[in-house]
């Protein structure tokens, strides 16, 4: 059974930090490219950070450049997103999903997807 799930969410003041984890099961992190997404309220979904399966590259959104991190362990078959200076614009859930990572960025595949996390950025 496919599972993906998330944790780590929490509320913060804005320079906070948080450390996302998305715990994988039913394949191997080199089988389907995991990335994370986050979605606000009457916003369209985002992709937020991806690690390419093919060569290890990452790529992040733009306004998240500098102060997010996405890593994996493989022994763990988990995904992590280390958020930095955090600020209100991060607001939102935050899941992970299959995807492709591509040059042009973090694209949902839809295939599996967790039911995500709550990110709360304020003062």
């Amino acid at each position: 059974q496919v599972q993906l799930v998330e944790s780590g969410g929490g509320s913060v003041q804005p320079g906070g930090s948080l450390r996302l984890s998305c715990a994988v099961s039913g394949f191997t992190l080199d089988y389907y490219t995991i990335s994370w997404f986050r979605q606000a309220p009457g916003k369209d979904r985002e992709g937020v950070a991806c690690i390419s399966n093919t060569d290890g590259s990452t790529r992040y959104l733009d306004s998240v450049k500098g102060r997010f991190t996405i890593s994996r362990d493989d022994a763990k078959n988990t995904m992590f997103l280390q958020m930095n200076n955090l600020k209100p614009e991060d607001t939102g859930v935050y899941f992970c999903a299959t995807s492709r990572c591509l040059s042009t960025g973090t694209h949902y595949t839809g295939a599996f997807r967790g039911q995500g996390t709550q990110v709360t950025v304020s003062s």
